[in-house]
């Protein structure tokens, strides 16, 4: 009797743990027992002094210990509601370009985080063109990958499992990366629409042959893309340069060097036939995005000329608009979510099957991973205060709580026994955006949505005024979120 093969599990991802006081955070903790202590100064001189300093203090302090379910306090809701009524204020929500706009040159630049941005374009090892981004603001290089990969059907779980530990190991090196400031992966979907299919088969139909076999193969290219779909596979890689800034044609040579060993390693995680962008290719990616009725049009000059001649300068929209829970941009709307709670427990490989799949009623649907490597030395600092808080947790509390914190323990312990054995310690997020046609059919791409996350068991909150930043993240163009904003990341994690 054949016995049935165990499949394995994964799962024991964490949230990383504020240091502090509960709630609190670091800079809540240090506020409160400071004011504490100049309450306990205060009260020597009298009551009411004492009170004069405990009630701002507790004021100052609260925002800070009310929190969302997706670890927000009052303090960061507010920012962002201050940041959207002061780009109303100013404008900035409305983005005009073109001959007809007052911006010099009349081109089509992208807006927002991409208004900066400059296309450059070097030579691989293989000779292949490939473009890369250059962020000047951060001093940021981005380079693009396309790979097709096999996908899970019809393909024996023995060999999915290879695949997925292949591309652990392909996040694992990418910590030894150097000056990698961070990673995505995005899965864009949308319906076919036949021009790559009638490209191949109308230009091979014999004019000798029978009338009844071409009726039957025009036939099946105008039907077949109604019920079909098209997948396109990113996966960026955005470098950032360590001390003095270095020339810009010098980084593109060094990421030349880097890229067949890069393409090697998706090629072996299941990535299929894995190669760089160009810059036109890049650029025409970004188009379609913004603009997705010309998706065809853009198809059709790249099969009848090999090129479309688009540049990264008019990559962008003719007007865009934002609002407080959708991106208006030429031809489509979009309403982007994000992660707030990772698949809790243990979950198979095809966890997010369901979420990566083509959606009925979309114009366009991204997923973006974004991974953040944390470079080993960093990692085992990590895991080790993680596994002494998990201990200390363990042994303090009772009933209830002392079974969650030795869950809590046992899931240190492995992470530390896989970080000693050279596992690489990697922090991820997970965006979404959906383009319809009109905002009429936001509402039911939103229902669309939330039936996608229940079968992915993830929890996602729509990005309510980050719209157009949303939007902007799920390109496959490198936006790294913690790169681009005004407070450092050290501050925000005290918070």
């Amino acid at each position: 009797m054949a016995s049935e093969v165990a499949r394995p599990t994964y799962g024991n991802w964490r949230r990383p743990r504020r240091p502090g006081l509960g709630p609190l955070g670091l800079l809540g903790t240090v506020a409160t027992f400071g004011g504490l202590v100049v309450v306990l100064l205060a009260s020597l001189i009298s009551l009411m002094a004492a009170i004069t300093v405990l009630v701002p203090l507790f004021l100052l302090v609260a925002p800070v210990a009310v929190r969302t379910v997706d670890g927000r306090n009052i303090y960061q809701l507010l920012a962002v509601r201050i940041g959207w009524m002061r780009r109303k204020s100013k404008g900035s929500h409305i983005y005009v370009s073109g001959p007809l706009s007052q911006r010099p040159g009349g081109r089509f630049s992208p807006p927002g985080l991409l208004a900066r941005v400059k296309m450059r374009e070097g030579r691989d090892a293989y000779d292949r063109p490939f473009g890369v981004l250059h962020h000047p603001g951060r001093n940021l290089y981005t380079v693009v990958l396309a790979c097709e990969p096999d996908g899970g059907s019809l393909i024996d779980g023995e060999q999915v499992d290879i695949w997925v530990a292949s591309w652990g190991d392909w996040l694992a090196r990418l910590s030894h990366e150097p000056g990698l400031r961070g990673a995505s992966v995005v899965v864009e979907t949308a319906p076919d629409t036949g021009t790559r299919l009638a490209a191949e088969v109308l230009p091979r139909l014999s004019p000798d042959a029978p009338a009844a076999a071409r009726a039957v193969m025009e036939e099946v290219v105008e039907r077949y893309p109604s019920a079909s779909s098209e997948m396109h596979t990113y996966v960026t890689l955005t470098y950032g340069t360590v001390g003095t800034r270095r020339d810009p044609e010098t980084v593109v040579t060094d990421l030349a060097i880097r890229l067949p060993g890069l393409l090697s390693g998706l090629i072996a995680a299941g990535g299929g036939a894995a190669y760089p962008l160009s810059a036109e290719q890049i650029a025409e990616t970004v188009r379609v995005a913004y603009d997705p009725a010309i998706a065809p049009d853009v198809l059709s000059a790249r099969a009848e000329n090999k090129s479309t001649g688009l540049e990264w300068e008019d990559a962008g929209p003719a007007a865009a608009i934002e609002s407080v829970t959708s991106y208006q941009h030429d031809s489509g709307v979009s309403r982007s979510w994000l992660l707030t709670l990772a698949p809790r427990g243990t979950v198979r490989s095809n966890v997010l099957r369901g979420l990566l799949e083509p959606a009925p009623g979309t114009r366009r649907k991204r997923v973006c991973l974004v991974y953040r490597p944390i470079d080993p030395a960093t990692s085992a600092r990590i895991v080790e205060a993680d596994r002494r808080n998990a201990h200390f947790t363990a042994s303090s509390g009772r009933g209830l709580v002392q079974a969650r914190a030795s869950s809590e323990m046992r899931a240190a312990e492995q992470t530390a026994a896989e970080e000693a054995a050279g596992a690489g310690l990697v922090e991820f997020s997970l965006m979404l955006t959906v383009t319809v046609d009109s905002e009429e059919q936001l509402a039911d791409a939103a229902t669309t949505v939330r039936n996608l996350q229940a079968s992915s068991r993830v929890l996602m909150r729509p990005a309510d005024r980050m719209q157009a930043s949303a939007f902007t993240c799920t390109l496959p163009v490198g936006i790294l979120p913690w790169e681009h904003t005004l407070m450092p990341r050290e501050i925000r994690e005290a918070l």
